[in-house]
This record gives structure tokens, sequence and C-alpha cells, in this order.
């Protein structure tokens, strides 16, 4: 390939990659030599002559691999986010070769031999806290990697691991070819029965770009199936609808996922048995502020019985209203339905109306003042940078004393090419000297062209909690990339994101930004009154919709031999054991659960946000008890909290924030779960 702007000096602003340059077919040949150029730094630091110390070991680590990191995160962003059938080949074909090539650096006895003589003269050694941690979690990313294995347990090590990397892959892959292949057309007026406008309008944009003009399409993206869900007035087409979204993962036989999760189990617990654990739950928690299976069980376990019980009193409610329509039971289809039905009487709220004051671009620039006034940080939008797609927008992010702190990117719709959900992640990490590049991906619906996007409640809180982690990424302040940003424990990880919704409804926001679509006026306060009094309205449902994923995922990672397992039996069994009803279901299914299958991040870890809620409840209780949720001092320790990464250990940090332990109850208030 006579030039490969991947392989060039990036000269965009920012340092931001060549977006208008770069094609799938550049990817393999930069990987090649990114990879290639990896390893002989690594060869350079482990055959070194000089005996093994911070500098010239776990320092030369953390910044070796510079073009490698910098290539891979465009790949891994962009098959995320705007990929195609060139780039999924690509995905299939390079993330084997990426993950053994981290297995192999990890693996490799003389570097580690250096990486370990550098840790066991930590004792000795004047070295200060900071690079204390860094050498400590470097050691720590090679011993579980199985450093101190050998001969042909080391050999299988590294097999395990691109094995997993290419099962993972692929899941991911079929999981997007589903939700991207499906959609429900809808030909009639008759069959838009119920629907906001809003929704009525992205639907005909659905249908042009799908190619079906003067209809109306339903895809499988959240942002259509929860609003149809919840407002469509056609039962039949509510069936349809949800069973399709419960269904990705196997919607057609030649890509079920259900044998690649036996396989990708299978491998995670060989891997755990080969490193000495009895189970790879076990393998995964040692890494967690929860450290062990039990303490997670715990949490959930305790959380459980009172949702329940909630939820057995909401369907009951729910089951009310629905009898008004001649139905004698409701299915997982009705339940949205009727929840927005018993909203709107008991709680006088109407989603239609809560979305009139919701347009996206005001909710954006009010989750920026939030952030200015907690953490002096200001948001100025720049256009005219080439960037990976028309919708992408770029926002400079400077501290009080105006100095650049990071480039934010906001990817705010849905589109073929990105998979569905939310997430945050990183176009270049922080470090000394050099400032992030972050970017929030989430699946809003486009409404008619020249219109606002509005959103709903649900939309605001993931809005918001993805920010979380923006921020979380953009006020990192470490001077080593590895112990930066969201580079901390996963159990972790999800506080600063969850803590940064409660400032989604404060009043003084919302009075200045949540502006009626048409006449312009601030939202009343009496309709955020009732939003609030209306924030423990079926909490029953949506906790059990997540702790049944969450409980699946401990029980699956707690298989000593998944060797032989039935996932779909083994679904069916769980949720019968634990008493789950079927007209509340799971958030996941495990045919399409991305957070467990498609990499091994949220593997027996899906818990964690039930874990960082607990963090979050507490946490914010602390400004309540002040009575001003930018109390200056707080929000001062908070920024601290945001900026610190994973340079010490977390429960450490949470109490320098808080001055204790966290409690549980403000968690349980929170969910209107204490008795």
């Amino acid at each position: 390939m006579s030039a490969n702007p991947l392989l060039e000096t990036w000269t965009g602003p920012y340092g931001l990659p060549p977006f208008d340059t770069v094609r799938a077919e550049h990817f393999g040949p930069a990987l090649d030599a990114a990879m290639a150029a990896h390893g002989a730094e690594i060869r350079a630091i482990a055959d070194s002559a000089s005996a093994p110390d911070f500098r010239n070991t776990i320092l030369a680590l953390d910044e070796s691999g510079a073009l490698l990191k910098r290539v891979s995160a465009l790949f891994h962003n962009l098959a995320s986010s705007r990929t195609d059938a060139a780039l999924k080949a690509v995905e299939a074909e390079y993330s084997p070769r990426l993950a053994l090539h981290y297995a192999r650096l990890l693996l490799d006895p003389a570097l580690f031999a250096r990486v370990d003589a550098v840790a066991a003269g930590l004792g000795s050694s004047d070295l200060g806290s900071l690079e204390r941690r860094l050498v400590e979690r470097t050691h720590l990313d090679f011993t579980r990697a199985g450093a101190r294995l050998a001969g042909p347990a080391r050999a299988r090590m590294e097999e395990v691991a691109e094995a997993l990397a290419e099962r993972c892959t692929t899941f991911g892959q079929n999981v997007l070819a589903d939700e991207e292949e499906w959609f429900l057309e809808l030909s009639e007026e008759s069959e838009l029965a119920g629907l906001p406008a809003g929704l009525v309008a992205g639907a005909a944009e659905a249908a042009r770009a799908l190619g079906k003009e003067g209809k109306w399409c339903i895809t499988l993206a959240r942002s259509f199936v929860d609003p149809f869900l919840t407002f469509s007035t056609r039962r039949d087409l509510r069936k349809k609808v949800y069973e399709a979204f419960v269904d990705r993962g196997e919607l057609r036989a030649d890509r079920d996922t259900k044998p690649l999760i036996r396989e990708i189990l299978a491998l995670r617990a060989e891997k755990a048995a080969l490193l000495g654990y009895p189970t790879y739950a076990d393998f995964a928690l040692e890494d967690r502020m929860a450290a062990r299976p039990r303490a997670v069980m715990d949490l959930l376990e305790k959380v459980w019985k009172p949702a329940l019980a909630k939820a057995r009193e909401e369907e009951a409610r729910l089951l009310a209203f629905a009898r008004r329509d001649g139905l004698e039971t409701l299915e997982a289809w009705d339940w949205r339905h009727y929840a927005e039905k018993v909203r709107s009487a008991d709680y006088s709220l109407d989603g239609a109306e809560i979305k009139a004051y919701f347009g996206l671009d005001d909710m954006m620039k009010a989750m920026f003042r939030a952030a200015g006034r907690l953490f002096g940080l200001s948001f100025v939008e720049v256009k005219g940078s080439a960037l990976y797609h028309e919708d992408v927008r770029l926002f400079e992010v400077r501290d009080a004393g105006g100095a650049l702190k990071g480039i934010y990117l906001a990817d705010n719709f849905a589109r073929p090419g990105k998979r569905s959900g939310a997430w945050m992640s990183n176009y270049r990490d922080q470090s000394k000297g050099v400032i992030p590049i972050v970017v929030n991906n989430t699946n809003f619906t486009k409404g008619a062209r020249g219109e606002s996007v509005r959103i709903g409640l649900d939309d605001l809180r993931t809005l918001f909690h993805e920010f979380g982690h923006a921020l979380h990424g953009l006020l990192s302040d470490v001077d080593y990339e590895g112990l930066s940003g969201t580079s901390t424990l996963r159990d972790f990880v999800e506080l600063p994101s969850q803590l940064f919704e409660h400032w989604a409804l404060v009043p003084a926001i919302l009075a200045e930004f949540a502006l009626h679509e048409k006449t312009g006026e601030a939202i009343p306060e009496a309709l955020v009154a009732r939003i609030k009094k209306a924030a423990t309205f079926n909490q029953g449902w949506e906790t059990l919709q997540y702790l049944g994923p969450a409980l699946l995922d401990m029980a699956l990672h707690g298989l000593a031999d998944p060797s032989a397992l039935d996932p779909a039996a083994f679904e069916r069994d769980e949720c019968a054991r634990l008493g789950l009803p079927a007209v509340v279901g799971l958030r996941h299914r495990l045919p399409h659960f991305l957070h467990l299958f498609r990499g091994d991040s949220y593997a027996a870890g899906y818990y964690v946000y039930m874990w960082a809620e607990v963090l979050e409840a507490d946490a914010f209780a602390a400004f309540e008890e002040k009575g001003d949720v930018f109390e200056p001092a707080l929000a001062s320790r908070l920024r601290e909290l945001y900026a610190a990464g994973n340079s010490m250990e977390p429960g450490a940090l949470y109490r320098r924030f808080r001055g204790r332990d966290p409690s549980i109850e403000p968690l349980l208030r929170q969910r209107g779960l204490l008795g």
C-alpha cells in the first residue's frame, strides 16, 4: 500500500484520527505494522542489560505501543459506531490477532522477570504512591494473564485468549446483524394508533433510510422499541416488536449465538482453572471492589426480595387498567403500555407531555451547565473538523482558567452500522501532557428533517449517565496512562456515570434548559414535582429487569464446567428458580447479552451497576444533606474522585470523598424498596 493515513503523522486538529481518509483496507497493514513496532519495543525492554527499575521497565511498558494504541482505538471505535462489511471482515480477522499479541506480551518470561523484580523491590523502594500503584497494577496484570505459568499451560493460555477474542467478535457481529436486518414495516395509519408524533416522524425517517418511502418502520433500536411498546395501542404489533427484540441473537439459525455462548463460557472456565481458580467468577471478582462472588450475591439477594414484592404490587395495579381493555392477564409486551397508563392516572404524568420539554440539544446544554457549575468546565462546539459521520459533534472542553482540558465527541443517533445501546469510549487516553479525546455514543431516534429531537425521561438519564463516564475521562489528571480515566476497577467505574444522572433533574438546570418545543416556556415546577414524586414508580419491574440478568451472569460464571451447557435451558431454569415473573422478563436475554459475550469486561460483572448504585446513592445523599447539589467543598472533593482514575484503591478514594464507607439505605430509598 503506497500511502496509509494511519501510519502517517496525524496532522488534524487536536490530533484527531484521519477520519476523512481512512478506509477499512488501511487497518490490516496498519495493525500489522503497529504490532510489529510494539513487539520490538517490548523486546528491547525484556532484553535490556540494565538492572530492572521503575523507569526502564514499568514506565517503559506504560509508554510503549503508542502507534498500536491510537490505531486500535480508532479501529475498535469505528467497528462499534460506523462499521460495514469490509470493516467487519477486518474485525473478524484482527481481533484474535490483537488478543494473541497482548497475551504473548503478558506471558513473556523475560519481560515478567523484570516486572517481578521491580515489584519485589517495592518494600525498599523510595518510589512515590502513584509509581507504586503503577508497579502493583502492572504486576497484577501479568500474573492474572498467566505470567507464572510455564510449558503447555502457558501455550494453552495464548490459545484461549485468541479463541475468546474470535468467539466474542462473532457474537457481537451476529447480534448487530439481527438488529440491522429486522424491522416492522407499517403501511396503514391504523397501525400507528397511540404513537406520539415524534415517534411517527422517526419511523418515517427510518423507512426512508430503508428504501420504504411513504411508509413507517420500527427497527430494533431501543429508542424505537421502548416508546413503541409504551404507546402503541395495537397489542398484536407490540407483541411482534417485543418478541423480535428479546430474540436478538437467535432470529436466524445460521447466526444463532447460543453455541458461541457455550464456547465462550467454557474457554473462560478453562482460563480460570489454568490460573488456579475454581470458577471464572472467582477469578474475575478477585480484582473488583466486591472481591468475591458471595459479596455480590449478598447485595443482589438483599434487593431481590423487596423488588419482587413491589413488582407483584405493580402487576396488580397494571392489570386493573388492562381489564378495562378486556384483558384478563398481562404479557411482557403489555407492561410498558399499562405502566404508562398508571403513571398518567396516579401521577398525572404523560410521556409525550414530558418529551415536549426535553429537546436533545437543550438537554446537552443542561448537562454542560451542570458540569460547569460542579467542576468549572466549559464546552464550546467547534465545527469544520473532519469526523467519521455527519451526525457527530465536536466540543472543546476547557477548565475554569481557559486551558484546554480535552475533546468531547457526541454521536447521538441510531443508524445502520452502529451497535445498539449507549457507551463512552476514548480515541485517546489522558496522561501527563496529553489531553483525552472522549466520545459518547447513544442511539436516539432522529425525527423529521429540520425538527428538533425530543427525548424521554429514560433517554435523559442515559444522556447524563454516559456524560458522567465522559467526565471521568475528561477530568482525569494522572501522570501515567495505565492509571488514567476510566481504567479503574469495573465495579467502581459506574459510580461517576450513575452519580451524574442525579443532576438531570436539578430544578435550577431544568428551569434554564427544559423549554417547551412550541411555546419556549420553562418546564413548570409542578410538572418537575410530579416527575420526582413518581421516581419510585415501576421500580419493582425496573429492578427485577436488571437483577435477573445480573443473577444469571453470576450463576453462569459460577459454573466450574460449562462445556455441556444448554444456554436456553439454563436461562429458563434459573428464571424459574428465582421466581422471576414472565410478565417482567429480562432486560438482556443470554443470546444478545453483549455485556457478557462481546468481550470480557462485564463477564461476572453485570452486577457492577447495582454495586456502583450503592456508592452513588450514598454520594448524592452527601449533597442532599448539605441542601445544595452544587455545594463547593463537596464538588471539589467530587472532582478529585473523577480525576483520580486508578491512582489509588477505590474504597479509599470513596472514603476520602464521603468520610466513611457507603451505606445501602440510600439505594433502597432511591428505588422505593425501603420498608
